[in-house]
């Protein structure tokens, strides 16, 4: 018996890094996964990692999931993913909100843009593709989970005064993480009274080494020690997924501290345990 057994489940940003782990072990766990990313086929990417790949481990693990391209940023492609979904499933039981952009630059040289595109993403697709799902989730009293995906990017600096040297420029993507966890927390209030729905956020309790964030130079390589494995991220998601609601709903945490509480896990480590998470994580 899988943690999801006939659970139909859509994960963004299923191309490579954490998303593809997430959707890797959801049908593991016996979800039916409809993998969405803007990267198809390999090569469309400047980075490793493709739908198409992801897809094909899961086939050839004995999992059932299909690949669906999907830019999260425009309603049209959030609402064709959820119907398509819908036509290759059935009825949405967990939606992963994983897909992210991000831009490392100081808001002096930040193009105005690139700033609407990354809430467009980060947050407006969360956004649209929860109002989305929610009908599945609520119709009959079915139920459901919305797990969201940030960063330690989330918590902010402090008040002054500052230490040099000036950051590398996380303003902007911290911002949008804060909004998504505050979205969180006001949407898992907002379903309630339903029962059985959770609404929760997770973030790395340490820095995950991903194309991503190799790409960022936010790791020294995929073997850096001072990382986390995806799988720690893809564990906690799915224990947010598959725990009663009344016991995650609302939650903000992060991969291990979640992990240790329930006890998936030993000896956790990182942010929330060692370090204060934001402050969305402490309420």
């Amino acid at each position: 018996m899988g943690k999801l057994d006939g659970k139909t489940a859509i994960v963004t940003g299923a191309s490579r890094g954490i998303g593809q782990a997430i959707a890797e072990l959801f049908a593991s766990e016996g979800a039916q996964v409809a993998c969405a990313a803007r990267t198809l086929n390999e090569g469309d990417h400047n980075l490793e990692g493709s739908l198409a790949r992801t897809v094909a481990a899961i086939g050839e693990a004995g999992g059932r999931a299909e690949a669906f391209a999907a830019d999260v940023s425009a309603e049209s492609d959030c609402l064709a993913l959820v119907e398509n979904t819908r036509a290759a499933f059935g009825p949405v039981d967990i939606l992963v909100n994983n897909a992210a952009l991000s831009y490392f630059l100081p808001i002096a040289e930040f193009a105005t843009n690139h700033w609407m595109r990354a809430f467009a993403v980060n947050v407006h697709g969360p956004f649209m593709l929860a109002k989305a799902v929610l009908p599945d989730m609520t119709e009959g009293g079915r139920g459901g989970a919305i797990v969201n995906i940030s960063s330690g990017a989330a918590i902010g600096p402090g008040r002054g005064p500052y230490d040099p040297p000036a950051p590398r420029g996380g303003t902007m993507y911290g911002a949008t993480k804060a909004a998504l966890e505050r979205f969180t927390q006001g949407l898992a209030e907002e379903v309630a009274a339903q029962g059985n729905i959770a609404v929760s956020c997770v973030s790395p309790s340490k820095v995950v080494p991903t194309p991503g964030t190799v790409y960022h130079h936010l790791v020294d390589g995929m073997d850096d020690p001072r990382g986390e494995a995806p799988d720690f991220m893809a564990r906690a998601t799915l224990l947010l997924a598959s725990e009663a609601a009344a016991k995650v709903n609302g939650r903000v945490t992060y991969s291990q501290q979640i992990l240790g509480e329930f006890g998936w896990m030993e000896n956790p480590v990182g942010r929330g345990i060692d370090s204060a998470g934001s402050g969305y994580s402490q309420v």
